[in-house]
């Protein structure tokens, strides 16, 4: 390698360095780390010590490819164990989308159709509750109600009238009942 005396020299000290055992080191590194990136800046580090130890590399005492991997070894350890130490960081939930609506809207108006339910005929109301709550067909509401599918149709038919007509705040008279759905 020659005598680098001076800052020019270590860093064609490095250059060199990198040249001869910088394959060798990065394979060297991504074995212990794992992965390319965290082998990339660990070979990095060792050349910036190499740098700031080009008298001792120059000096000829020992091997320079062991003081390499040597020192590589010794920045993966040192990182795992900072990270050791380190609490643990919490990423960014991503299953979970920020809530971007305000659902006050839906319990307002899930409030008033309750109240609004609450206001028309209660035939009516079981009809509603058994066609659009329990989502049963018109056949199987006529089943749990105990009456025919075409008296669930014409109920279902009046109620939606007499619903939108409590809602909009105007009373309607209920056909055949003789009374006002409130």
């Amino acid at each position: 390698m020659g005598d680098y005396p001076g800052p020019q020299a270590a860093e064609a000290l490095v250059r060199s360095l990198y040249a001869e055992h910088g394959r060798s080191l990065l394979a060297y590194a991504t074995r212990l780390t794992g992965d390319r990136a965290a082998a990339e800046d660990v070979v990095q580090e060792t050349l910036v010590r190499a740098w700031k130890h080009a008298d001792d590399l120059t000096e000829g005492k020992g091997s320079v490819r062991g003081w390499l991997l040597t020192v590589a070894r010794n920045i993966v350890t040192d990182r795992a164990r900072a990270r050791a130490v380190r609490p643990t960081e919490v990423a960014d939930v991503v299953d979970r989308p920020p809530v971007e609506v305000d659902h006050s809207e839906s319990v307002v108006n899930t409030m008033v159709v309750l109240d609004a339910l609450d206001q028309v005929s209660p035939e009516h109301r079981e009809v509603l509750v058994q066609l659009y709550y329990r989502g049963r067909s018109v056949t199987e509401a006529a089943k749990e109600l105990g009456v025919p599918p075409g008296t669930v149709k014409s109920r279902s038919y009046y109620a939606l009238r007499a619903l939108r007509a409590v809602m909009a705040g105007t009373a309607e008279l209920a056909p055949g009942k003789g009374e006002v759905a409130r």
